[in-house]
């Protein structure tokens, strides 16, 4: 919101991207927590641009196509990178132009 209210931030900066880092062994179980109000996971995947699907090493691979499938479930838009240690290439997720005030406000 501080993008938005401020005159000089809004002035200075851009949104390029919402990019979400996601725990591949426990994004599941945060998916699936049932909260007093909003679940933040739920949130943060629904939001993202780009969602950085990590420790893909510590799981098998139909665990990771598991979590992409549920994940496309809730944002069948953003982009899915798999990640170990977090890594990724920059040119990925810099400069992509992926936000979209107008999604994020439906």
């Amino acid at each position: 919101q501080t993008f938005f209210a401020d005159d000089d931030v809004s002035a200075s900066f851009k949104i390029d991207a919402i990019i979400t880092v996601v725990d591949c062994k426990w994004i599941r179980e945060r998916l699936d927590e049932e909260k007093q109000g909003e679940n933040e996971a739920v949130e943060q995947v629904a939001f993202a641009d780009v969602i950085l699907i990590n420790k893909t090493d510590l799981v098998d691979r139909k665990q990771v196509e598991d979590v992409k499938k549920r994940i496309s479930t809730i944002n069948a838009t953003a982009k899915l990178i798999e990640t170990k240690y977090s890594r990724v290439d920059l040119n990925k997720i810099c400069n992509i132009g992926g936000f979209s005030l107008d999604r994020v406000m439906k």
